[in-house]
């Protein structure tokens, strides 16, 4: 039998299995391409970018030497140009302000304007995608140690007020040049690495700074910013000062998206179970979809529980439009490439399985106090065929179904990150 004959009858199988649990098939695959997935641009050249930083610092480490690192941004485009062919969907592309490819030599982050990212530009219209956009506060020798917006030093804190205003401004443009919405998440590394005692301080400069970048509401239709936390990073173990809860209360006070990044939270705490609680008070949140593994890290996204839990909670609650939702990983010590392809097909095969899941029955039973019937539907759902349905979905989307989207990565390894 040909693979795509089996594909076929894989699909004609699972259609009649998942119409039993009265779930229509085409059209959770409909809903489910509909969403839309940033792919981060960091990925692709380990966190390194081409303005010039050279270095990582501000708590960031990439791990692992893997050839193949793209160098330059047609590397890099080539690259995610691969990428976007091995998985389904709508798909976007997160970009960070250090990958700006400058106008002019001289030109810092304080200056950079849409014409600095006019190559992505061009890029993004290629592939027919959105572009967010991240300002970038590490890697730069204008950082006071790990600190930017927080910094004690005015100069510091108004070239970092000055960076953020014009990122706003270029997720504007791409927005209005590209007919999506820009994302504008800010992140920023602030902190201590031992025990600080003026923490009141830092904070209330965190605070004055991050209000004059959002003073003006004008654009935050088209380019709405969101605050995304931290748990710890290297460098400022003991204090962060855009932690989970200041990072909350500032987004709910000032109107603005929080981000929610999987891999910033304490080892007990999930994403999964702050989602409703945060929208419950937010009109907007930002997903920043990882994999921690034992402390506050960034692994290729597995799907495993969390994962699908986090799909779940956004898909059965009706939250999609009200969810952006963003990959943030960066592994050196595998094939590039392959990073990308199976984060983003593990997210997108995450909120397939969300449309699929009978969670309409699983409601009903929760309504009518029949505890027995929603946990059994539950765990039935686990062994529901997502794979045959996956498969035939990637088939009709011109994407390699799964075993068949390696080889092609491995062919690119040979013929071009081999030889960079």
């Amino acid at each position: 039998m040909s693979a795509d004959r089996q594909i076929k009858k894989g699909y004609e199988y699972a259609e009649e299995v998942y119409a039993a649990c009265g779930v229509d098939v085409e059209e959770a695959i409909r809903l489910a391409d509909a969403v839309p997935l940033s792919l981060h641009c960091w990925q692709g050249d380990d966190v390194i970018g081409f303005d010039g930083a050279g270095a990582l610092t501000g708590g960031i480490a990439t791990t692992g030497n893997y050839p193949g690192r793209a160098r330059t941004p047609t590397e890099l485009m080539d690259d995610i140009r691969l990428a976007y062919t091995l998985f389904p969907g709508q798909k976007k592309l997160n970009l960070h302000a250090s990958y700006a490819v400058k106008t002019a030599p001289e030109k810092d982050r304080d200056t950079y304007t849409i014409d600095d990212f006019a190559p992505w530009l061009d890029f993004a219209r290629e592939q027919g995608v959105g572009v967010d956009f991240n300002p970038t506060y590490f890697s730069h020798p204008r950082m006071d140690g790990n600190l930017s917006l927080s910094s004690p030093d005015e100069k510091t804190r108004r070239f970092w007020i000055e960076h953020g205003k014009r990122s706003r401004e270029i997720a504007a443009a791409f927005a209005r040049e590209l007919g999506q919405p820009s994302v504008v998440n800010f992140w920023m590394p602030d902190g201590t690495k031992d025990t600080c005692v003026d923490t009141r301080g830092f904070r209330e400069r965190m605070t004055a700074s991050l209000d004059e970048i959002f003073k003006g509401r004008a654009g935050m239709d088209i380019a709405p910013c969101a605050l995304e936390s931290k748990l710890f990073g290297v460098g400022v173990e003991s204090f962060t000062v855009v932690s989970s809860e200041y990072s909350l209360g500032y987004a709910q006070s000032r109107e603005i998206m929080a981000c929610l990044d999987a891999g910033h939270y304490h080892p007990t705490e999930v994403v999964s179970a702050k989602i409703t609680a945060v929208l419950a008070f937010i009109d907007r949140i930002l997903l920043h979809v990882s994999r921690p593994v034992r402390w506050d890290s960034d692994h290729v996204v597995a799907l495993d529980d969390e994962l699908q839990r986090i799909m779940d909670e956004v898909v059965w609650n009706g939250y999609t439009d009200r969810v952006a939702v963003g990959l943030d990983f960066f592994d050196a010590s595998i094939n590039r490439v392959a990073c990308w392809a199976i984060g983003m097909r593990n997210a997108r095969k995450a909120l397939l399985s969300a449309f699929l899941a009978p969670w309409k029955a699983l409601r009903e039973a929760e309504a009518d106090g029949d505890d027995t019937r929603r946990l059994a539907l539950y765990e039935e759902r686990r062994t529901l065929p997502l794979g045959a349905v996956w498969n035939y979905y990637c088939e009709t989307r011109g994407v390699p179904p799964d075993g068949a989207w390696l080889p092609k990565v491995t062919d690119y390894e040979k013929s071009v990150l081999s030889l960079r």
